[in-house]
């Protein structure tokens, strides 16, 4: 086997089910989990028909690339919501069976191993940019997301001489577990760095749909690339999802889309890799990107739910204000998150998502995510205020 394997940390879910190993919560109260972010809400019903209606197609092998009609609706949606000149369907967009196969495959493809090979992550950080480096040969580079930098990395904190050797940048904006918002001169300054030093910026962007201010929607790279007249989006690609934005989780649904030349490679690679989308998959897809009233209806069920548990929780818990995402990042009464969480399941029988399993050991020893617990406020509004109840009453019993 692969020796690189040995390397891969516990998955978050794994280490939550053996904290919680052999604690038993109240019987008399339901479970309410705050811990994946699968969405809850009804999947978009367009996309469903659509799926059902072209059934028979499963007995047609899939080309790599996609049909033109999908690429066609993918590019037409991201030039529609990022303010873009063009993206050509053609050649600078690519269908993916969801962001996670298409971030682990991605690395796979542009590592270089015959030279340093650094790949930059924000910490903390979903555990995928961190798993795909480690099989590929490469290193993992954190960048630390504290509150005194509104839980973004610091670029400038950066030493020149280990911009040298990182070859792949990941951006995670809206943030995951922080929900941060990058800004547009960051996303730009981003961009003059990898010119200068010549790497990769990879942008994960599938929470990108779900923000709180209907007028101010969250920028993208390829947004932050046309501002510059930048329309080759050189050394940058997009990875965008339906599972967050339609609610599609199972659907495996998203694509990649910006640098000519890095799809060409990408798509060879994946041509290799054997993981074309199936046709009645690709005709459920063109009709979630088509749709945006199911996407705006989905943003005001997320409203509803902040402002109630924010409401509930501001008075007990510090946490920044939510932008975007569907997340809370709190900090916990006395620091230590595993006690938090275990002993939060043990009265109340809500799980939450220990911070400090998303983060690493990184400026001092610290790791950026202790302290922490992550909620992922997914289910319906009625289950998610509950267990935003149950989550102070612990608090308060404790104070």
């Amino acid at each position: 086997m692969n020796p690189d394997l040995d390397a891969l940390k516990p998955y978050p879910f794994e280490k939550l089910a053996a904290l919680k190993a052999g604690v038993t919560p109240p019987a008399g109260l339901t479970h309410l989990p705050l811990t994946i972010g699968e969405p809850r809400h009804a999947p978009y019903a367009g996309a469903l028909e659509a799926l059902s209606a072209h059934l028979g197609e499963m007995a047609r092998y899939p080309a790599t690339a996609g049909t033109p009609e999908l690429r066609g609706a993918i590019a037409a949606w991201a030039a529609r919501r990022f303010a873009l000149e063009g993206l050509d369907a053609e050649r600078q967009v690519l269908p993916v069976n969801g962001t996670r196969e298409a971030i682990f495959a991605f690395v796979q493809a542009a590592l270089d191993r015959t030279r340093p090979a650094r790949v930059a992550v924000p910490n903390p950080f979903y555990q995928i940019y961190e798993g795909a480096t480690l099989l590929a040969g490469g290193t993992p580079l954190t960048l630390d997301c504290h509150a005194g930098h509104d839980f973004r990395p610091d670029l400038d904190a950066v030493p020149v001489e280990t911009w040298r050797d990182v070859q792949i940048v990941f951006t995670c904006s809206p943030g995951n577990p922080t929900g941060a918002v990058t800004p547009p001169e960051e996303l730009k300054q981003l961009i003059r760095l990898a010119d200068e030093f010549d790497f990769i910026i990879a942008a994960d962007e599938c929470y990108s749909e779900l923000y709180l201010d209907e007028a101010a929607p969250p920028a993208g790279l390829l947004q932050a690339c046309a501002e510059l007249g930048r329309h080759d989006y050189r050394r940058c690609l997009v990875f965008h999802s339906l599972s967050k934005r339609s609610n599609l989780p199972g659907l495996r649904s998203g694509f990649v889309a910006g640098d000519a030349e890095l799809i060409a490679a990408f798509r060879r690679y994946r041509t290799y890799h054997g993981c074309a989308m199936s046709l009645p998959l690709q005709h459920a897809s063109i009709a979630a990107w088509n749709d945006e009233a199911h996407v705006r209806a989905n943003r005001d069920a997320y409203r509803d739910k902040f402002a109630a548990v924010t409401e509930i929780l501001a008075p007990v818990l510090d946490f920044p204000a939510p932008e975007a995402s569907f997340y809370l990042w709190p900090a916990v009464p006395g620091g230590d998150d595993e006690a938090f969480a275990r002993d939060l399941y043990a009265e109340q029988h809500v799980s939450v998502l220990p911070g400090s399993y998303m983060g690493r050991p990184g400026d001092g020893g610290v790791n950026p995510g202790a302290g922490r617990i992550r909620l992922a406020l997914v289910d319906e509004l009625e289950a998610t205020t509950e267990a935003a109840r149950r989550l102070r009453r612990h608090v308060e019993r404790h104070a």
